[in-house]
């Protein structure tokens, strides 16, 4: 299948609402509203527009990816990392490699943003492929419960997470 992967634009958020919404309306894990989640995070401050990037397939539409930075807080420190949520593909085109292409363009273009990691909470047989292991394993926690091996996260260079510790900071657009 041909598609390419661009940046989002403002003329594509309608579209990649009703992509989002048709892409978690089946998932047993989700509560239905990451449509909404990525229209607030659109409208906020935290927003980065070169992190949020669309896959086209004969001028539809069909994948859609936002990262959004996040803080990792301890005691003493607070390191920038980002949060990858949500990764969608329409239906009727997943299981045909945009949702893989969309995660490898978004972390190339974090990486070159200046951005060392990604934390994921997600699907435990998906994310691990990428790189993605249990954020615990770096010592790393979020603010909500949710089981081990769906809160993961990726070093985007070497050792990026080797002195990184503590609980995830998320913007309140994602509450």
């Amino acid at each position: 299948m041909d598609f390419f992967i661009r940046q989002e634009v403002q003329q594509d958020y309608p579209f990649v609402f009703d992509l989002i919404k048709k892409a978690f309306e089946n998932d047993p894990h989700s509560d239905n509203k990451e449509q909404h989640i990525v229209d607030r995070l659109r409208r906020s401050s935290s927003f980065i527009p070169e992190l949020s990037l669309v896959a086209v397939s004969s001028n539809k539409i069909v994948g859609n990816i936002l990262m959004t930075p996040i803080k990792i807080k301890n005691k003493t420190s607070d390191f920038k990392s980002l949060a990858l949520a949500p990764v969608s593909v329409t239906p009727d085109f997943q299981n045909q490699g945009i949702g893989s292409k969309l995660i490898l363009v978004a972390h190339e273009i974090a990486l070159n943003l200046g951005f060392e990691s990604v934390v994921v909470i997600g699907h435990e047989n998906y994310y691990p492929k990428f790189g993605y292991k249990k954020a615990r394993d770096f010592n790393i926690s979020v603010p909500f419960e949710v089981p081990d091996e769906n809160c993961m996260a990726i070093e985007l260079h070497k050792d990026s997470l080797k002195n990184v510790y503590g609980m995830v900071v998320y913007p309140s657009e994602f509450i």
